[in-house]
């Protein structure tokens, strides 16, 4: 139950390089405040993942922007994530190969431009959102806004520890695909992954999910976004 009351149409944007926590902590915070969590990330492993399916190359932008089309009359997004033809299909998106293809073709504009306006329409209602371009893209204007990052090697063993039970990876193997994919995510010409300006940037490489949490109350409380309810 939530423990805060967030002001009407609350909109909280979390950015972050993978690994770092920012879909934990997103999720604890919506708890906390009450209002939904939407991974945006989500979007791009689906297009990836069906771009993989279909056999499409991923240097395609053309045909991965018409499979997106495609998806766009198939998928329903909530807060309990993908569904794809009525099928919840989010556990089917966590694998370090589809992640690796969601940063192919989130580097592609035209992409990019179709799954925009669909964040933007969940997101008027208010919402904690995370991704990559959240603050400086998808909601610039929001009233609070976190960078979320932490050491490599720790988000390589976050990411492992996700993954031991999935995939045969091991973490050398899991920290080399991350720094592949950070600095793809930096120098993509479109929507690169940065820290907005407005940005407050914390460091969880030695901090606790919780702990982050309790910091990004703090922010929100003292800027008269939540109240306390009890």
């Amino acid at each position: 139950m939530a423990e805060w009351a967030a002001i009407e149409g609350l909109s909280i944007a979390i950015d972050g390089p993978s690994g770092s926590g920012k879909g934990t902590v997103a999720t604890l915070l919506a708890d906390e405040i009450g209002v939904p969590v939407l991974d945006t990330g989500l979007l791009y492993r689906l297009t990836g993942s069906a771009a993989l399916q279909r056999g499409l190359s991923l240097d395609d932008e053309q045909a991965v922007a018409a499979l997106v089309d495609v998806l766009l009359d198939e998928i329903v997004w909530t807060i309990d994530g993908i569904f794809l033809n009525g099928k919840n299909v989010t556990a089917e998106l966590r694998s370090e190969t589809v992640g690796a293809a969601a940063s192919c073709v989130a580097a592609m504009l035209s992409v990019r431009e179709k799954l925009l306006a669909l964040q933007h329409k969940l997101a008027k209602e208010g919402c904690v959102m995370d991704g990559r371009d959240i603050g400086t893209v998808v909601l610039p204007d929001a009233p609070a806004k976190f960078f979320l990052t932490a050491s490599l090697r720790e988000r390589a063993r976050r990411r492992w520890a996700q993954l031991k039970n999935q995939e045969d990876n091991s973490l050398e193997s899991v920290l080399a695909e991350l720094k592949v994919r950070d600095q793809r995510d930096a120098e993509r010409q479109h929507a690169p992954l940065k820290q907005a300006a407005d940005a407050i940037c914390i460091d969880s490489t030695t901090m606790r999910a919780d702990d982050v949490v309790d910091r990004m109350l703090g922010v929100l409380q003292r800027r008269k976004l939540i109240t306390a309810l009890r």
